[in-house]
């Protein structure tokens, strides 16, 4: 199974991507985030491979949260992968996790392709269930991993960055240069700076 793609945006459309990975191969990735992508951004997708009897499809997300709803939705009975892609695009994370929550089948049926039965069965298999994985250790995470290196190059010690990983557990679905950013700007705070 593939868990995760990096790689520069090669080319983009409605509801895909292409990433370049360094290996020279390109992989096409159905994704919900077509707003947030620009040519040859560095990106990094968590992935989940649908394979059928007559085809095979790698669906993205910017977060492991993202990831574990979709394969959540996909679970419930009638409801298919472009579906849920299609409800992860029309509605945040939060909004969907607090309507399948609160049992508010009005909003789930507001949704494109989701009539009143799969809406009432998204609750019914899902309230409860649904689990954010941002609360599991990230310490492991190529993105973070990329930032304490990049920051160790700039001259910061260890312990300067000791608890940087849940400062940026929100925001490992960023760019590499934006969470550098974040970082740096989390350890002026630290130190009484701006």
């Amino acid at each position: 199974m593939i868990a995760f793609i990096k790689g520069k945006v090669f080319s983009y459309g409605l509801d895909w991507v292409i990433l370049s990975t360094s290996g020279g191969v390109g992989y096409r990735i159905f994704t919900a985030h077509k707003n947030q992508l620009k040519m040859e951004q560095d990106l990094l997708l968590f992935t989940h491979h649908h394979i059928r009897e007559d085809d095979q499809q790698l669906f993205g997300f910017f977060s492991q949260d993202e990831l574990v709803l979709f394969q959540q939705l996909i679970s419930v009975k009638g409801l298919g992968p472009k579906t849920a892609l299609t409800m992860m695009n029309a509605s945040s994370y939060s909004q969907l996790v607090g309507a399948i929550e609160s049992q508010n089948v009005n909003y789930l049926r507001s949704m494109p392709g989701i009539g009143p039965k799969t809406a009432s069965q998204i609750v019914l298999d899902l309230k409860g269930k649904l689990v954010e994985t941002s609360n599991k250790k990230v310490e492991g995470h190529p993105l973070l991993q990329d930032v304490l290196t990049a920051l160790k190059s700039l001259g910061y010690k260890a312990n300067e960055l000791n608890g940087l990983d849940k400062e940026l557990m929100h925001h490992l679905d960023k760019p590499l240069d934006e969470c550098i950013k974040l970082s740096l700007k989390w350890i002026l705070t630290r130190k009484g700076g701006f």
